[in-house]
């Protein structure tokens, strides 16, 4: 490269450093929020795989977990198609996700589990087919992509809460009543007491910036959030409650996306961060490494908003039902994050 050209390079790339890195959505992150009809007993839910396929042995746990809460449930017709790592084509999946929110008598749409390959999915939505069906949507992890994406482009209220075939101790199935059945306004949830939680370091709750922080319920799964800084699918966190979770990460790795996140995203700006159970997110091996609990200290606390971790969910089986968009409020000193509003 010639020095003249370089030179005009760098200037550029600097004045593009000091301006602000990220554009919110205004068109999508403003649209008015639609709340989908509570879910009953006797409903009939769309069960999909929109990510990965499934075993056996977790389709089981799903049809006995949907049966136990009463509900009824319509397979999708791809739902048993494998395709690598995925539960069928892309193709397929879609068909399958516009078919739950399109199909008469299917009350809610119900993901079986989460994995890989809904980010795949988001570029060819057509999100005028999902608007005109107010439905229940319930899903976390890699379903982290749709819930975004569709509340950006719809307005729609989704939840994220437990995948179909997840485990539902007693907390977990309160949640998702207290929340999604019979909802509860407020409601308030709370670190449980530490002789109520494993020994293991990474379930135990800590404070990184204390204070109480309030706004709509935004989040998910890192990894995803991460994935999404620079796509059109990313969401803005501007004065929202953030809620964040992953599991089998490493701590450089958890550094690494939260690291994307605070250059590429308006994280920074958010009113509070509600941080889950980073399960399995040791250091492995020799190498040196900091631990999960500095590594968010070092990329959180310098925000000067208020951050919580050990908030009881994430890929752990103690988990809360959050929906997108709904005001919420965080409190670091009573270890509480309550919903102010139905969802």
């Amino acid at each position: 490269m010639q020095r003249r050209t370089f030179l005009s390079a760098v200037g550029l790339s600097a004045l593009a450093w000091r301006a602000p890195l990220f554009r919110p959505m205004e068109a999508t992150d403003s649209l008015k929020l639609h709340k989908p009809p509570r879910l009953q007993a006797g409903m009939t839910v769309g069960l999909i795989a929109p990510a990965s396929s499934f075993t056996p042995e977790k389709y089981e746990a799903a049809r006995k977990n949907l049966t136990d809460l009463g509900l009824k449930i319509v397979e999708s017709p791809h739902l048993h198609e494998k395709n690598g790592y995925l539960a069928g084509t892309d193709a397929q999946r879609l068909s399958d996700l516009y078919w739950a929110f399109e199909t008469p008598g299917i009350d809610a749409v119900w993901c079986i589990r989460g994995g890989y390959g809904c980010s795949r999915l988001l570029p060819m939505i057509d999100f005028s087919r999902i608007r005109r069906h107010r439905k229940v949507f319930i899903g976390y992890s890699d379903v982290t992509a749709l819930h975004l994406a569709i509340q950006q482009h719809t307005g729609l209220v989704t939840f994220h809460g437990p995948v179909a075939a997840s485990e539902f101790p007693a907390n977990t199935l309160q949640h998702f009543r207290s929340v999604l059945m019979e909802p509860v306004t407020p409601y308030i949830v709370r670190i449980p007491e530490s002789d109520n939680l494993p020994a293991d370091e990474l379930y135990q709750p800590f404070v990184i910036t204390p204070g109480t922080a309030s706004g709509p319920l935004c989040g998910g799964n890192l990894t995803l959030l991460a994935a999404l800084v620079g796509t059109p699918f990313a969401p803005s966190y501007r004065n929202k409650l953030v809620f964040i979770e992953d599991v089998g990460e490493q701590p450089y790795r958890i550094d690494r996306m939260l690291t994307q996140m605070l250059q590429g995203s308006d994280l920074r700006q958010a009113a509070g961060i509600a941080l889950g159970v980073f399960a399995d997110c040791k250091a492995k091996g020799n190498d040196p490494s900091q631990t999960l609990a500095d590594t968010l200290r070092d990329r959180l606390g310098p925000l000067g908003i208020p951050v919580l971790y050990g908030l009881p969910f994430g890929h752990v089986a103690h988990q809360m039902t959050f929906p997108y968009g709904i005001p919420a409020e965080m409190d670091t000193a009573a270890g509480s994050l309550a919903l102010v509003e139905r969802g």
